[in-house]
């Protein structure tokens, strides 16, 4: 297949699969024929409105047809895509507006009223459905059957913006070409074995790059892609069940509620082919469990970066003897394991994981020093690739004897307590197999005396109390590693976007928590940038 772009990626589907369902909503389905009928209408409205190659349109939609219909019309006009969470703010939103320079939105109704509203709206809106009150805004639904040529583009044009959750401060916006997209489909369609009679099960967002991959692959291959918009365990299994999936993604938060739902009732699945996991480790005592729950299912653990989309993995054959290693490169990308200052990391060593090759991202929109941080020659591989750029993961890594790498944690995260280094993951891990808990944050605190202290955030499962689990811990850590304080959280925990653990919030509503004039446990709050 020779396409240009993520609409060519779709539209090589239109002359043999018209016909077929490529999407499939909650209470509706659509074929490819019927998604590019939709598309073409948007992309009629946006070259009426003056957009152009290279203009940066916002999509701010629930996950749907529309959605999906939507961010092939701002590619079929040669248009970047920047595709941001419904969960964020009507002040996020302006945000990553003025930002991008964002020369439209596409959003829900409830969104363009408050934009409008406020009188705060830099830029014109298309809404998915009409507003009574604002008659002047345009609705996708009432939008006129079209028919639009293609733009011209090449592998090296801007495609898409993803802006990163935001953990250390306001998102950045990273900028995806081209081929990086249609590469990432390439590599990921290999190794994962995916075929025209595959159909995955959307739970992530494709403001996400996980999600957004999920839907490439489909189009590269010609399956189907079935919308799950709510993220509730039994949900996910009745649909799964109900629509024949044959794979399905997800983050470790909510592996832990799928895994432990099916070890509690367990329900067979046997249309589902494999599972993936990224974004982070899922705890051992669930891992141990995945083969029981999902048998004859091809497992895959997987680890990426938005600023190069997949990096590595771990072939379901080796699940059983390296459950939680993180594996080798993806097809077509390398991976090195980097000692600063010294050289390549070898078997038993570790060292940040740095990644190379056609994946790597053009960088942060507009933040050339941002850029220059993470994405830069490697001059402990200068006598390999020269001053070829590699992207800085700022992830440690552990490279095993025969050469698969084993997560340790971020680099910055690192608790430097009693003269160990100990990453969170490990703690976390350990707190897990209690199975006293749903949610565990771990990180370190300033302490005179040991450097930093090691403290836990806990969501409880059932009756588990504080006291329990510290006596597991005390049984199960080294001295050292055994935290210091448990603070104790009262319902689930914020997540980001993506679904993953909003790891910043909770810990500093834990250290306000810590001040002298803070007595009771800590109260949850909304994350600032999802």
């Amino acid at each position: 297949m020779n396409a240009a772009n993520l609409y060519g990626l779709f539209s090589a589907n239109l002359p043999d699969r018209s016909e077929k369902v490529f999407l499939f909503d909650p209470f509706d389905e659509a074929t490819f024929a019927q998604v590019a009928g939709r598309a073409d209408c948007i992309a009629a409205y946006l070259l009426t409105t003056g957009i152009r190659p290279r203009d940066r349109v916002l999509i701010q939609l629930r996950k749907s047809i529309g959605e999906v219909a939507a961010m092939l019309a701002v590619a079929k006009v040669g248009a970047v895509v920047v595709n941001i969470s419904t969960t964020w703010t009507r002040e996020q939103v302006e945000f990553v507006a003025a930002d991008c320079g964002a020369k439209l939105l596409v959003t829900e109704p409830s969104m363009a009223r408050s934009l409008v509203d406020q009188g705060t709206n830099p830029h014109r809106l298309l809404a998915s459905a009409r507003l009574a009150d604002h008659p002047e805004i345009a609705a996708i639904a009432n939008l006129p059957a079209a028919r639009v040529a293609g733009a011209e583009c090449g592998p090296s044009d801007l495609a898409a913006i993803i802006y990163t959750s935001g953990s250390t401060g306001k998102p950045k916006g990273v900028m995806l070409t081209n081929a990086n997209i249609l590469e990432g489909a390439r590599s990921v369609t290999e190794y994962l074995g995916l075929t025209g009679n595959d159909r995955l099960l959307s739970v992530l967002p494709y403001s996400f790059d996980y999600g957004l991959n999920q839907l490439t692959t489909m189009m590269l291959v010609g399956g189907s892609v079935v919308h799950q918009p709510v993220v509730m365990a039994s949900e996910i299994v009745r649909v799964i069940r109900q629509r024949n999936v044959t794979g399905f993604a997800a983050v470790p938060p909510l592996w832990i509620q799928v895994v432990r739902l099916l070890a509690a009732i367990p329900v067979s699945l046997p249309s589902l082919r494999y599972v993936t996991n990224s974004g982070g480790k899922i705890p051992l005592n669930i891992l141990e469990q995945m083969p029981h729950v999902f048998p004859g299912v091809r497992i895959f653990l997987m680890y990426g970066l938005t600023e190069a989309f997949r990096s590595t993995y771990l072939p379901p054959e080796q699940f059983a003897a390296k459950a939680g290693s993180i594996g080798r490169a993806i097809p077509g990308a390398d991976i090195f394991v980097i000692k600063h200052g010294e050289g390549v990391a070898g078997p038993g060593e570790q060292g940040e994981l740095v990644h190379r090759g056609p994946l790597v991202s053009q960088g942060y929109w507009n933040q050339p020093e941002a850029t220059a941080a993470k994405i830069r020659p490697c001059p402990e591989l200068r006598h390999l690739i020269g001053d070829e750029h590699v992207v800085y993961s700022g992830d440690i890594v552990r490279v095993d004897e025969d050469g698969d790498l084993w997560f340790v944690g971020r680099n910055d995260a690192l608790i430097k307590t009693s003269g160990y280094r100990v990453s969170p993951d490990e703690i976390e891990d350990f707190v897990h197999r209690s199975g006293m808990v749903t949610d565990v944050v771990a990180f370190g605190v300033e302490d005179e005396i040991l450097g930093q202290s090691v403290q836990v955030a806990v969501t409880f499962l059932g009756e588990a109390e504080h006291d329990m689990l510290l006596a597991h811990c005390r049984k199960v850590m080294p001295p050292y590693m055994v935290p210091r304080r448990i603070h104790i959280w009262p319902e689930a925990m914020p997540r980001t976007a993506s679904g993953k653990l909003a790891r910043p919030d909770v810990i500093q509503s834990c250290e306000i928590a810590l001040a002298p004039s803070r007595l009771k446990p800590p109260t949850p709050r909304i994350p600032s940038w999802p």
